[in-house]
């Protein structure tokens, strides 16, 4: 009886262990695809994350579905400033009446310059992506533009915007406006907004100020004195909540909904991409994290 115990044991722990084999068989298979992240769900119409040092595509959503970007169009206003030849960054620009005009008649984002203060290009690229003032963008396009009235000053301006789109290779890509609040022709794409972003990223003075959380300009007014702007803070509020943050650009509107082209470098990779037409302010910093983890993930 007791063999009869002891050969029933031992085949059940025979019987126990082919099973427990076939479990860490089975899960030696199962392994690799489990590590892998699984691509999150945002609430953002388009989407497009890539490795930044080498192109390669981490994620996809109507990657190439032309849409409104709202003010992430200012990316390429900064671009076409800082690709300007001889640029000098500390030239100062007068703030015209029609820049204040402007803002007020667009309800527009607003860096509030002051009619007659001498304001620095710096200071403009500033005012450009921090607090998204459509009247700074509008001072560098009257500024860096060519031609005899301002109406073609601004439209060369745009030219140039659209000229550099071209030779980026941003085939969905167009601009009508130099701030984003476009005419009807102004849209492009998350994967060229994110090319863009790339590509804008290689000069340091754009790196270091779409990093910066603010920004205190001191102006030059119309008697000579010094005037100290209220602090421009970043829009971007990515900066202060996601670990390795480094930019770039938020974007709204009425039919851009809620836009965000960002960047992060984590572990010596740096990860950028784009979220378009997202529900909320709050949504589009959201879906950026998941992006940016997910990205990261795969880089």
């Amino acid at each position: 009886m007791k063999i009869g115990i002891q050969g029933i044991r031992l085949h059940r722990a025979a019987a126990v262990a082919v099973t427990t084999g076939a479990m860490l068989a089975t899960g030696a298979l199962s392994a690799a695809p489990a590590q892998a992240a699984t691509a999150p769900t945002i609430a953002a119409k388009g989407g497009f994350v890539m490795n930044n040092a080498t192109g390669k595509s981490l994620y996809t959503k109507a990657a190439d579905t032309k849409r409104s970007t709202g003010s992430t169009t200012k990316i390429m206003t900064a671009k076409v400033v800082l690709s300007q030849p001889n640029l000098n960054l500390d030239a100062k620009v007068t703030i015209q009446k029609a820049y204040s005009d402007y803002i007020v008649s667009k309800t527009a984002s607003s860096a509030r310059l002051i009619v007659g203060d001498k304001v620095t290009v710096r200071q403009l690229l500033y005012g450009l992506m921090l607090p998204s003032g459509c009247d700074a963008a509008y001072a560098l396009a009257d500024k860096f533009g060519s031609g005899s009235t301002r109406a073609a000053r601004v439209k060369s301006f745009i030219g140039k915007m659209n000229t550099t789109a071209k030779s980026l290779g941003l085939k969905n890509t167009h601009f009508d406006s130099f701030d984003g609040i476009g005419n009807g022709a102004n849209y492009s794409t998350p994967r060229d907004l994110t090319k863009l972003a790339s590509s804008a990223m290689k000069s340091s003075t754009f790196r270091t100020i779409v990093k910066a959380k603010k920004y205190t300009a001191k102006t030059v007014t119309k008697t000579g004195s010094t005037r100290t702007m209220a602090p421009w803070v970043n829009t971007n509020t990515l900066l202060n909540n996601y670990s390795g943050t480094i930019g770039v650009k938020t974007g709204s509107g009425p039919e851009a909904k809620y836009c965000l082209v960002f960047a992060a470098t984590r572990n010596g990779k740096t990860v950028i991409g784009t979220v378009l037409a997202s529900t909320s302010a709050t949504q589009r910093e959201t879906d950026a994290k998941k992006l940016l983890t997910y990205g990261f993930s795969r880089a």
